[in-house]
């Protein structure tokens, strides 16, 4: 079976915490975050395109711009969240909205999830975006710690 994939990149900046984990990662601290989301689709649409970038880009950038973007992810056992929250301050919380209610902290896994799972969300309800599934969700947040998360097989092609 023949498999088209494009990938997007994006980049955002935002602050986290992992007070859970020993060493300088419980300081609240920032990285310049980047994403790379793959789409995949059987066939072309009739555009000759997987899906026009612009619209997934959006779809994924409206996430991060809103949520994201110059604030702080933190965990909800973190007691900064509700004291940033209540300061007026961007915070995302992790553990508290359907797309991370398994995760608990903002590891560079868990942002890898995140993303993948807002990609997915824009892929199955965006009409623009029909037709193509989530390959993956790598996400940087140095030179030197990448995490990709990979959803399980699309249902379109399972043999269960």
């Amino acid at each position: 079976m023949n498999t088209h994939q494009v990938t997007i990149r994006l980049r955002f900046e935002a602050a986290h915490r992992l007070p859970h984990l020993p060493g300088k990662c419980v300081n609240l601290h920032g990285h310049s975050w980047q994403a790379h989301i793959t789409a995949a689709a059987p066939h072309l649409n009739q555009k000759d395109m997987v899906v026009d970038f612009s619209d997934l880009k959006r779809a994924i950038e409206t996430f991060t711009d809103t949520h994201l973007d110059h604030g702080a992810m933190l965990g909800a056992a973190d007691p900064y969240a509700s004291r940033l929250g209540e300061d007026g301050l961007k915070t995302y919380v992790f553990g508290t909205d359907p797309h991370t209610e398994d995760l608990s902290w903002p590891t560079v896994e868990a942002v890898a999830t995140l993303l993948g799972r807002v990609a997915h969300h824009a892929l199955t309800t965006h009409p623009s975006l029909a037709g193509t599934h989530l390959v993956s969700a790598t996400v940087s947040e140095t030179e030197n710690n990448t995490a990709t998360y990979t959803p399980g097989t699309p249902p379109e092609t399972r043999n269960d």
